[in-house]
């Protein structure tokens, strides 16, 4: 008869809707392509982290190149609102170069 090892684990704590994850999960389309978003640092960054080529230029949201639309989810940003009309941001552009994740996303390349 095998022997069965048994393993106990502290409980886990319950999670609060007040808890932020350690990171969130982004793809981008059309090619589908997943990456960790993490909250602290810009779009652009964490796609270049999970070995996605998106288009970028200045990196402080003046520039425009890396403009994507968000299809999904929540950004944050840490500066004033960076080069987009106000038509853009209610068509849900952004600039990853400088949008940080507030929950998962998916983002579209291009304008």
């Amino acid at each position: 008869m095998p022997h069965t090892m048994v393993r106990h684990f502290p409980a886990t704590p319950r999670m609060t809707p007040s808890d932020t994850p350690p990171f969130f999960t982004g793809r981008t389309e059309p090619f589908d392509q997943p990456f960790d978003a993490w909250p602290q640092q810009p779009l652009l960054l964490s796609m270049e982290q999970g070995g996605i080529d998106w288009p970028s230029s200045c990196r402080n949201g003046t520039c425009r190149t890396c403009i994507g639309q968000l299809v999904s989810g929540q950004v944050r940003y840490e500066i004033e609102w960076p080069g987009l009309t106000k038509e853009e941001q209610e068509e849900g552009y952004v600039l990853p170069c400088v949008a940080h994740p507030c929950s998962d996303v998916v983002l579209r390349e291009g304008y």
